[in-house]
């Protein structure tokens, strides 16, 4: 035997243990197991990776160890941190941990946060209890942490509060409170699924920082097969509160034992094999290519006036959510709309609608300029173009059945059907978008965010309009019913002659179900070509950085893979100047505040091969991590 066979292996320092641990939930229908005698355990400088999808059990699980649950959830069994037993403790006593030693980012940044206290004062509170910083270290800690999880115009973020942050920022603030303590102990709960791709990543080498040069233990539950495939060292799957398989992240994603494991793998979208999703989840072969177009948006410009500058002696800037973007949408085409947070993605989709009053250009409708015709007149086109929103429990009115909420166009647009016949229509959409009919007079919050995201779309699809926007319509999705909804989507636009712009920052998913891709960057575009062109030949440096980004659910892949950043701080839209972030030799020197009249230089689209437009940028190559 050699000497290095004969030594013991290095003891792992475990952190956080838990053995036989259950969660019950008292309900009028009585009593929820929510997790059912699980045991885990997660060593410092180790990621242990939770994947489940929603309703698993996987969030309650961790809420119970950080002594979060509702007021009707009961814990068993036992929980360790460092030793020491921590179920089921007092608030106070769990206080001598949380926040300090064990930090958690939750899923939804909004409730998570005080509304009423700003950015700043919440960040610098944790660092006054928890380490008893003077106000001014705690502030220069709190604003460095900020610009960590780069947040542009921190400085400012701070003396803001949540409702004026956009969800993604939130997120961010978020991860940027539990970081601060350097905690043993970070549970992230879903930390990157209201993230851009390129921030998701940025969180992510901030994460896999801690792990590695801090030794800090952390537990990352998600949905999500591609996020865990590059940062965990092991994996526990996770169905109706238990654990289905469990082991290292190369043997879950290159032996899995279990069907669920399986299922899980097969629905995540990949952006580098998107064929491995199967002949089914692929845009139609025939687009009328020939006749003219459906939709035209030429120059299209929205600009918002923001007051800057004070109430007093300030002035107002025009943020230029869209800035002369022009494109067209043929018949039976789905036309992908990419993007990070910002850019100008759903802004742009309501102008096409007119939901939102044009600063300049023009939205040609089937031959008809929209901006001729009068809001009636709109109003009467609707039945012509819909919209699927991201979030589809907000855009159905809980009082209202969903068949009602589904019949509605209906009896705007055919007032001439009967109730019966009516009926019949609902009851007939809610077959082909994979709704039971018997559900016709249940209400929204007796179903799923899958389930009512089915009725988002058939609510939309019940006048078989020509066209359909859907705005992030499945970001909140489990991978399992996001591929059945893309899938539902499909068939539609096989069925109907369906257009669609389907807007999202999941590049996987867009590289899926589109025909052409438009990637915009702060209200402009920066390339619009063939999906197969855009993903294997990116020409623009945001574009490369946009699939760089994207996670690959591979652990050799996303191990090996050359991550590009951008340089330097994103620009803000107030900025006058902020498109030629990718052009700086065209900026030149403004006084603050710039004058009103000034009109900055716009990047021409250029034709590089036929059908690719690139937008002008000066050369150089994006830093690679």
């Amino acid at each position: 035997m050699s000497v290095a066979e004969a030594m013991p292996a290095p003891t792992r320092e475990l952190v956080l243990t838990a053995q036989d641990l259950s969660v019950t939930f008292d309900t009028p229908d009585g009593a929820v197991h929510a997790v059912k005698g699980v045991s885990l355990d997660v060593a410092a400088g180790e990621c242990l990776g939770i994947v489940g999808e929603s309703g698993s059990g996987k969030s309650q699980l961790f809420l119970s160890i950080m002594g979060l649950l509702a007021s009707n959830g009961a814990a068993a069994g036992k929980a360790q941190f460092k030793g020491a037993d921590i179920l089921n403790l007092s608030p106070q006593a769990l206080n001598a941990y949380r926040g300090q030693k064990m930090t958690m980012i939750f899923q939804d940044p909004l409730t998570s946060l005080t509304p009423h206290m700003k950015i700043g004062r919440q960040l610098i509170e944790v660092l006054t209890i928890h380490q008893e910083l003077t106000r001014g270290e705690a502030e220069r800690r709190a604003l460095e942490m900020l610009e960590k999880v780069r947040i542009p115009l921190a400085a400012r973020r701070m003396n803001q509060y949540p409702h004026e942050l956009s969800g993604g920022m939130r997120q961010r603030v978020m991860i940027a409170m539990s970081l601060l303590c350097d905690p043993d102990l970070l549970i992230a709960d879903e930390p990157t699924t209201a993230l851009d791709v390129t921030v998701q990543a940025q969180i992510l080498d901030l994460l896999r920082e801690l792990k590695d040069d801090l030794g800090t233990a952390i537990v990352l539950i998600t949905h999500d097969m591609g996020v865990v495939a590059g940062i965990c060292d092991r994996i526990n799957v996770m169905q109706h509160g238990t654990f289905v398989e469990t082991g290292t992240t190369d043997e879950i994603f290159y032996r899995p034992q279990h069907d669920y494991t399986k299922m899980l793998l097969a629905a995540m979208p990949r952006i580098d094999e998107p064929a491995k999703a199967g002949p089914d989840i692929a845009p139609p072969d025939t687009v009328d290519t020939d006749g003219p177009p459906l939709l035209t948006a030429q120059d299209v410009k929205v600009h918002f006036p923001i007051r800057t500058g004070g109430l007093l002696f300030g002035q107002y800037t025009p943020l230029r959510a869209v800035d002369g973007v022009s494109f067209s949408l043929q018949r039976g085409e789905t036309l992908g709309i990419v993007g990070e947070s910002g850019c100008g993605k759903s802004t742009l989709a309501r102008a096409v609608l007119q939901l939102v009053t044009l600063s300049g250009g023009s939205v040609v409708w089937a031959g008809a300029d929209l901006a001729a015709k009068s809001k009636p007149q709109i109003r009467d086109l609707r039945e012509e173009f819909q919209i699927v929103f991201q979030y589809p429990l907000a855009s159905l009115d809980p009082r209202m059945t969903i068949g009602e909420s589904i019949a509605q166009p209906l009896r705007r647009f055919k007032p001439e059907l009967e109730p019966e016949a009516i009926k019949a229509e609902v009851r007939g959409m809610m077959v082909k978008v994979g709704l039971e009919p018997r559900w016709i007079n249940r209400y929204p919050h007796e179903f799923s965010g899958g389930q009512n995201q089915r009725v988002g779309i058939a609510r939309a699809m019940i006048l078989k309009p020509k066209m359909i926007v859907c705005d992030e319509a499945v970001s909140a999705l489990d991978v399992s019913i996001q591929a059945q909804i893309l899938k539902l989507l499909l068939d539609l636009q096989k069925e109907f002659g369906l257009s669609m712009l389907f807007i999202s920052h999941d590049l996987s998913v867009v590289r899926q179900i589109s025909h052409r891709v438009m990637v915009l960057f702060l209200g402009r575009i920066v390339e619009l070509a063939d999906r197969d062109q855009i993903y294997d030949d990116p020409r623009h440096p945001y574009t490369q950085t946009l699939i760089s980004a994207v996670p690959i659910p591979d652990p050799v892949k996303e191990r090996a893979k050359v991550r590009l950043k951008l340089p330097g701080e994103l620009p803000s839209p107030l900025d006058p100047q902020a498109g030629l972030y990718f052009m700086p030799s065209k900026r030149v020197d403004l006084p603050d505040p710039p004058p009103a009249s000034f009109e900055p230089y716009q990047p021409r689209l250029e034709e590089v091969t036929p059908g690719h437009f690139v937008a002008e940028h000066d050369p150089y190559t994006p830093p690679q991590t």
